[in-house]
């Protein structure tokens, strides 16, 4: 079995969470902006609200759909962060390896 990395499960994760946070967004700026640019009733841009805190799946799941958008964030944040500062660390390593040669 292939040794799992953290890049790699970054990389597995990345497109499963990416779309529901992407509709998250979207749709929570899109509502903000409908109501205060555009002065849209809150019965208007309701719908928005609805598909942004995954009312769609029921009472059963909404919570469910929530803690996973916040898990997946915190994931995608966490094992980003992890990378970066590796290969931060990688580049300064090199970087004071060839300066003590010189």
């Amino acid at each position: 079995m292939a040794k799992l990395t953290i890049r790699t499960l970054h990389k597995t994760l990345a497109p499963i969470v990416l779309l529901p946070l992407f509709i998250t967004v979207f749709t929570g700026v899109s509502y903000r902006l409908a109501k205060d640019w555009f002065g849209l009733s809150r019965d208007q841009v309701h719908i928005l609200m609805v598909i942004h805190e995954g009312e769609y799946f029921g009472k059963s799941f909404e919570s469910f759909y929530v803690l996973l958008n916040g898990l997946g964030l915190l994931w995608m944040l966490i094992t980003g962060l992890t990378i970066l500062i590796n290969h931060w660390r990688k580049e300064w390593r090199m970087k004071t390896k060839a300066m003590s040669r010189e």
